[in-house]
């Protein structure tokens, strides 16, 4: 004895609204997957370019065991440290390290802790330190990252580097922006 299974039109009916909740839900995570890689495409262009400006900045005056250099009320340059950020406000910036190149080309002190100023230094470490095969770390920890500026900055005051060191480390970590902007693209 065979047994026929026979469909109703309310089953039919809900068979087609769970395909249609499945479908509905895989275009959203498919949108969702297009969004994020748009985002992360658009912030490695301004890291990029942010990159670009910090080159200009440590290119019209490079320091070390300093942030900053402004002008002088009578000339010449002062030294910034943490103690008298409050002249790069009253006074042109006249050369900046490699960590104010970047802080400067943002915008200044107050843009310190906005997420473009730390993903760039993010990269510019990674460009610093690692295989640029290996993945980069966006998020560290605020210890981790606070120890990947003091490198960097360690890095900058060495008596042997020069400016030509600051501009070329900051055009590897341009580079390894355009590299994970086509990991980027290469997403599905």
């Amino acid at each position: 004895m065979s047994t026929a299974v026979t469909t109703t039109r309310t089953d039919r009916v809900e068979l087609g609204r769970k395909r249609d909740r499945r479908s509905a839900r895989q275009e959203r995570r498919r949108l969702a997957r297009r969004d994020a890689v748009a985002a992360r495409l658009a912030e490695l262009h301004h890291i990029r370019a942010l990159l670009r400006d910090a080159e200009a900045v440590v290119s019209a005056g490079w320091v070390q065991n300093a942030w900053f250099a402004v002008r002088g009320t009578h000339g010449g340059q002062v030294a910034v440290t943490a103690h008298d950020l409050h002249l790069v406000a009253e006074r042109p910036v006249s050369g900046a390290c490699l960590v104010g190149g970047i802080v400067h080309a943002a915008g200044g002190p107050a843009a310190v802790h906005t997420q473009l100023v730390q993903r760039t230094l993010d990269l510019t470490w990674h460009a610093l330190r690692e295989d640029e095969r290996q993945p980069v770390r966006w998020c560290p920890s605020p210890d981790v990252r606070a120890a990947h500026v003091r490198d960097l900055t360690r890095w900058n005051d060495q008596p042997r580097r020069t400016a030509e060191d600051i501009v070329s480390l900051l055009r590897s970590a341009e580079e390894s922006a355009e590299r994970q902007m086509g990991l980027c693209r290469a997403c599905p």
